[in-house]
């Protein structure tokens, strides 16, 4: 009987332990499931935002071309600039009283956009000079601003000189990474796909990035004026390691040539003409020079009117707001017209895009001298919305315009080049805007003005370019 239920007890005991181990291990799988179940729920938002992201910017195939990475790679730099605007408006223009601030944010122009519209134009024809090196560009001018965002950490900081020439410093900077951009989207068209679009995907996607990220720089303002600046140099560290993520075809520059931007046939050059000693932007067509002079206009309204109605909208806010939240609604109303512009344009690519300049410069032109007559809160909210939409839509056409008339060999570089003149006339507005008196009327009669002058002086070419088919055989220059 003993011999008998020996095994059996040890059996049994053996059974018991078995148990045991199994439940150690059984809570054991348990708890770590929980922690892995607990991990992803906390990582989801952030994962499952970042696959969407990746979703949508490598849709269409722009994901294999590496406009996918371009896209992200604007976003990332929307997203640094507008955290180093954030820290500067607060330095330059909310931290003092209205006169005071007219004359700092008068000196900031003076020491950074004066000495920008000299060396902007040199931006375009020097980057056509290293082809080879576009990413290295791109990754050159996140690396400088991450570095003077340090820099200018400590000046808004102490209120030391070094904010102005660190100020121009990160605008030349991102004014190179545009010229840049616009030589690089060509280079990276996925199959049927238009620039047009192109350019609307990219524009889009720093859009949204600087919406999101304005938001989070005015919190961070909130906790000291360097958090931003410290934000921004996070971003730039990440946009240069995302530089050298694009494919290296960006830096071919095989069959690229200078372009000229001129619509007389004396200047066209090419293996059959004659050779220009001093290429410039020349040749391109006539409807892309008159595209571009009402392109100048509207880029220019939009350089007045941000620095004029900041300074109007701070001393006279909008009925029943404050200074800082009327500003905020005529930017918001900026940005969603910008928006809907760029959407609207690359659904109409497929039109005529001379007629779309004509008609946006028209509606800009009467929504100025609507809003001068009846000067007021709704109306200067709708002319934000009018002037960004028409903006948007006017640059999409111009980018058509050069996709169309403009050979392959002198795309890229006729792109990046007359990017730079509306940066300029964006700087040339700006300074108008800060030296007008503010009177609402006044202002908006001389903005007018400028508006009606672009539109007149190219309204004719436009409509003799659609009449004559112009874009039926691209010009060859």
């Amino acid at each position: 009987m003993a011999a008998a239920q020996t095994p059996q007890g040890a059996t049994g005991i053996g059974a018991t332990k078995g148990i045991k181990g199994r439940s150690r291990v059984s809570g054991s799988g348990r708890m770590s499931g929980s922690v892995r179940a607990v991990g992803r729920a906390l990582h989801l938002p952030f994962t499952g935002t970042a696959r969407g992201i990746r979703k949508a910017t490598h849709a269409h195939g722009a994901g294999e071309s590496g406009l996918g990475k371009l896209i992200e790679l604007h976003a990332v730099n929307g997203a640094g600039d507008v955290m180093i605007t954030v820290a500067l408006a607060s330095t330059v223009f909310f931290s003092v009283p209205t006169d005071e601030a007219r004359g700092r944010v008068a000196l900031y122009l003076a020491i950074t956009m004066a000495p920008f519209t000299v060396l902007a134009p040199v931006i375009g024809p020097l980057l056509d000079r290293l082809p080879h090196g576009r990413r290295a560009a791109m990754a050159g001018s996140m690396v400088a601003r991450a570095i003077l965002a340090l820099v200018l950490s400590g000046a808004v900081a102490t209120g030391s000189i070094e904010l102005y020439p660190a100020a121009l410093g990160v605008l030349v900077s991102s004014k190179a990474y545009g010229v840049v951009r616009s030589a690089v989207v060509p280079r990276l068209l996925p199959p049927r796909f238009s620039l047009v679009k192109a350019n609307s995907r990219v524009t889009l996607g720093g859009l949204l990035a600087t919406g999101i990220a304005a938001p989070i720089g005015a919190g961070l303002q909130a906790l000291g004026p360097r958090y931003p600046l410290y934000g921004a140099f996070a971003i730039f560290v990440a946009g240069t390691i995302l530089s050298f993520s694009l494919p290296r075809k960006v830096d071919s520059a095989k069959g690229e040539d200078v372009a000229l931007l001129a619509a007389d046939e004396q200047h066209l050059h090419g293996p059959h003409r004659r050779e220009v000693k001093r290429p410039g932007l020349r040749t391109v067509g006539i409807a892309v020079t008159h595209a571009l002079g009402a392109n100048a206009a509207l880029r220019w309204l939009s350089g007045f009117l941000t620095f004029f109605l900041a300074f109007l909208l701070r001393e006279h806010p909008l009925t029943g707001q404050s200074a800082a939240v009327s500003l905020g609604m005529v930017a918001v109303s900026a940005g969603v017209g910008n928006a809907l512009g760029t959407a609207v344009g690359a659904w109409l690519r497929s039109k005529a895009p001379e007629l779309i300049i004509v008609t946006v410069v028209a509606v800009v032109l009467g929504a100025v001298l609507v809003a001068a007559l009846f000067f007021g809160a709704f109306l200067v909210a709708c002319l934000a919305a009018v002037a960004g939409f028409s903006q948007a839509l006017a640059k999409l056409s111009l980018d058509a315009l050069i996709q169309r008339d403009v050979p392959e060999l002198v795309r890229t570089s006729a792109f990046a080049r007359s990017e730079t003149i509306l940066q300029v006339c964006w700087v040339f507005g700006g300074a108008v805007g800060i030296v007008m008196p503010l009177n609402g009327t006044l202002g908006l009669s001389v903005a007018a003005a400028v508006v009606a002058l672009g539109w007149l002086t190219t309204v004719r070419g436009l409509l003799s370019s659609v009449r004559q088919g112009s874009g039926a055989k691209p010009r060859v220059a």
